[in-house]
């Protein structure tokens, strides 16, 4: 691929080409979040793979990718098809029972323009999970919003607002939508996740996407001064991410071929200690 220059020691924004699993093990900007929208496993074809691996393979590497990523920053939101719900909540609990210093804050967002089913009631939500090493801090006060007594001239109302639920209710990114990058099979809303970077991060903090897809996560990010790294295993994805965003790909070569990140020890994350 064109436009490949070696692993960087300082950028602001940076877009990775590979495996996010084989990145993070020589990840060399410790990010403070995560934002996670891994393959949804159901049939979609993406530019050089179909995310249909059988279901006990998909169960096993996703929970890797959720292991890697609370041992690679204190917070981290993980979007997920609802059809893997109970696998999600399995492997967490599984995680929790081993780390005590994990927290679970489980999230939904909500969308009327779900598809269509005539046999049974149709998919209108997409779980959004929040994990978090106790004791880290978060930033209400950065996402709260206008509530119902201000909206309605009530003179009691908080004149900040209030701080929004568990319910995010944005809705898909579909074909009309002015956000769509028609050249990738799905997209997250940009508004969801600025309202997890804002609770979770402060002005030029570093956010890691390991599945960066149309890179919805770095245009957030650029608009609310935050640095950001993207890791992308399609050549053609990346592509397409330099050109909207003029950064140079970098391209990994090996697992571990970068070096370590501060504070992680051989072995990492198996023998690694939380924060």
């Amino acid at each position: 691929m064109n436009n490949l220059v070696p692993m960087q020691l300082s950028s602001r924004n940076r877009i990775i080409h590979g495996d996010c699993l084989d990145a993070l093990y020589g990840e060399i900007h410790v990010p403070q979040m995560i934002f996670a929208d891994p393959p949804d496993n159901i049939g979609l074809k993406y530019a050089s793979s179909v995310d249909s691996m059988p279901d006990k393979e998909y169960t096993i590497w996703l929970a890797k990718c959720i292991e890697a990523f609370i041992f690679s920053a204190p917070i981290v939101w993980l979007s997920y098809n609802a059809r893997w719900t109970f696998t999600v909540g399995a492997i967490v609990l599984d995680l929790m029972k081993h780390h005590d210093w994990l927290l679970a804050k489980p999230c939904v967002q909500t969308f009327t323009f779900g598809q269509h089913n005539s046999r049974d009631l149709g998919n209108n939500h997409r779980p959004l999970l929040r994990l978090m090493r106790r004791g880290t801090s978060l930033y209400p006060d950065a996402i709260r919003v206008a509530s119902w007594r201000q909206q309605h001239g009530d003179k009691r109302a908080n004149p900040k607002g209030r701080v929004p639920g568990d319910v995010f209710d944005f809705p898909r990114v579909t074909g009309n939508s002015a956000q769509r990058r028609r050249w990738h099979p799905t997209q997250l809303h940009e508004d969801l996740v600025e309202r997890c970077i804002l609770l979770s991060t402060q002005t030029g903090e570093r956010v890691l996407d390991p599945f960066s897809g149309t890179g919805t996560t770095l245009r957030v990010c650029k608009r609310v001064n935050r640095c950001c790294t993207l890791i992308e295993s399609s050549s053609e994805y990346c592509a397409h991410l330099c050109h909207e965003h003029d950064i140079p790909v970098e391209e990994l070569l090996t697992t571990g071929a970068v070096a370590q990140a501060p504070g992680r020890q051989p072995g990492w994350p198996n023998n690694h200690a939380a924060q």
